[in-house]
């Protein structure tokens, strides 16, 4: 980095961190002037990113930019060294926008008000670290940073069984991320060579099997964070019990960084484990999406159906990753950010159910769209664009991870129909499953144990604004979904064939029967493997 540059992403990283340590300092007893301080430090973050990405960030680039790479603790290794590119940049602004919204949705927190708020600052740090981190050792730490605050918030702001809750999620989550410290060291240490700079790393040759191990290692910390399925059970009790705001973040942001671990390390850096693994992932991501939108239906409680949606919906993101595509993995992509949107603005809501009915059970509910209209329609909103209505953001996103593996040359024709099929009776389900929510939600008779008439209002316009700055750029990408593709389209261009250029090596190889009925790859004629080998140079 030029000494005389400012360091921009530092700066954005470790504002809101610093400002934590002002917030004992304020004079304040009902936390009116924390929540303030709070949402004025996340809001200048936000604008800082937005203003950094907009002067300082070339869109046509694929290369990693802004960097930044200091000698942070030498005795170990770990280096300071930070960086963004079309991959991580739409991330950084999805948690810069849903972190400081979810601050803003926080407004009524009296219980430890300054624990609370900095708490979610110091998370917001974290987050912003995992997704520009260019060091494997500092990825890590942002990755185990991120978990104390997520615990705390649960555990002392949420529902009944909030510590139960709490618990499973530091269980599987701390227990995953060892996961990603052996494998990590695995790499670092392979060669004749040490280091944890994830570019040296993904140039390192390792050998088939470890590389094969390390992938798996990666996959195990990774899945639990998106989560895929089984590893996703921590993800219903920590919505069910967190609260709205706490909600926000785990789907908006939490979910995103599972996504963004596999496309950053599984496959930028391990290419060629992915190759034996990217029919897994396809496989999973059909589960998911089947499992996820069954288990859906199944729920009473509405906080719980959303979460198995996300576990449905981050389903198109395994297939997307699979698909060896442009299109597919740009899907991807675009998925984990229309997702990020949707999910956010659908649990906020539930919050804003739950704090005029004071129940999450639908079966409890009824009636409400009478005395909740406006809650009703941004309810109704929201819950079009999960199921992929045209001309929000969630079509254009599962319609791109369609096209992506359908028009796939890697996979045989019969895989692919599988999948396709499959993942449209997901699709299916999603309407049905959300639809009977909003019916029993919205319509019907009153709960006249609730007496919704004499003391529900509707939607105030902190609750509105808030709704409004998630649903207009669901919208806007629904409708010229460029908005957000064209910020990264270079670099999964560049991805995808960074992906397909080891291809070549399989078809050379002798395949299992299992392998050569799921890929295309071994029987690739010559022409394509030349030309894979040219887009390889």
């Amino acid at each position: 980095m030029n000494a005389m540059e400012f360091p921009w992403l530092t700066a954005i990283i470790v504002l809101p961190l610093v400002a934590t340590l002002a917030i004992p300092l304020i004079p304040d007893k009902e936390g009116k002037t924390v929540r303030w301080y709070a949402l004025g430090v996340a809001f200048a973050d936000f604008a800082l990113m937005i203003y950094t990405f907009w002067y300082k960030y070339d869109f046509q680039s694929s290369t990693l930019q802004l960097m930044e790479n200091y000698s942070w603790v030498p005795q170990l290794g770990l280096h300071w060294a930070v960086g963004v590119d079309g991959l991580s940049m739409p991330l950084v602004l999805l948690t810069g926008l849903i972190n400081t919204l979810a601050i803003f949705a926080a407004w009524k927190v009296t219980n430890k008000p300054r624990l609370f708020y900095g708490l979610m600052l110091a998370m917001y740090s974290a987050q912003l670290g995992v997704f520009v981190a260019q060091d494997l050792l500092l990825f890590f730490l942002m990755w185990e940073i991120e978990l104390v605050p997520v615990y705390l918030l649960i555990s002392i702001w949420g529902g009944q069984n909030r510590r139960y809750a709490a618990t499973k999620f530091i269980l599987y989550t701390a227990a995953a991320s060892i996961f990603i410290l052996v494998a990590g060291f695995a790499m670092a240490f392979s060669g004749d060579t040490v280091t944890f700079d994830m570019a040296t790393l993904g140039m390192k040759e390792y050998p088939k099997a470890l590389e094969l191990l390390v992938y798996a290692g990666f996959l195990i910390a990774f899945g639990v964070k998106l989560p895929i399925f089984p590893l996703h059970t921590w993800l219903p009790d920590a919505h069910g019990e967190a609260s709205a705001p706490g909600s926000m973040i785990l789907a908006g942001v939490l979910l995103k960084m599972g996504g963004y671990a596999l496309i950053r390390i599984n496959v930028e850096m391990l290419p060629n484990a992915h190759v034996y693994f990217a029919p897994v992932l396809a496989i999973l991501g059909v589960v998911n999406i089947v499992y996820g939108a069954c288990c859906a239906f199944a729920q009473t409680n509405l906080k719980r159906r959303l979460a198995y949606s996300s576990i449905a919906h981050m389903g198109f993101v395994l297939i997307g990753i699979a698909s060896y595509t442009e299109l597919g993995i740009s899907g991807a992509v675009l998925q984990m950010v229309s997702h990020g949107l949707i999910a956010a603005s659908l649990f906020f809501l539930s919050g804003v159910t739950y704090d005029r009915t004071h129940t999450l059970m639908m079966d409890k509910m009824g009636g409400i769209a009478k005395v909740m209209p406006k809650t009703f329609a941004l309810f109704t909103a929201g819950s079009m664009a999960s199921l992929a209505l045209p001309g929000m953001s969630g079509f254009a996103g599962e319609l791109m991870v369609f096209l992506g593996i359908a028009t796939s040359d890697v996979y045989s024709s019969s895989f692919k129909l599988v999948v396709v099929l499959l993942s449209a009776v997901g699709v299916i389900l999603t309407p049905i499953y959300l639809l009977s929510m909003l019916r029993q939600v919205f319509y019907g008779n009153q709960n006249q144990e609730l007496h919704l008439d004499a003391v529900v209002s509707d939607v105030k316009p902190r609750e509105l604004f808030i709704t409004a700055c998630l649903l207009l750029p669901i919208i806007g990408i629904g409708f010229y979904p460029k908005l957000a593709t064209q910020t990264y389209d270079v670099k999964t261009v560049e991805l995808a064939a960074h992906a397909r250029q080891v291809l070549p090596v399989v078809a050379q190889q002798q395949p299992s029967s299992l392998y050569s009925r799921i890929f295309t790859a071994p029987t690739l004629a010559s022409s394509q493997v030349e030309s894979l080998v040219n887009i390889s140079k």
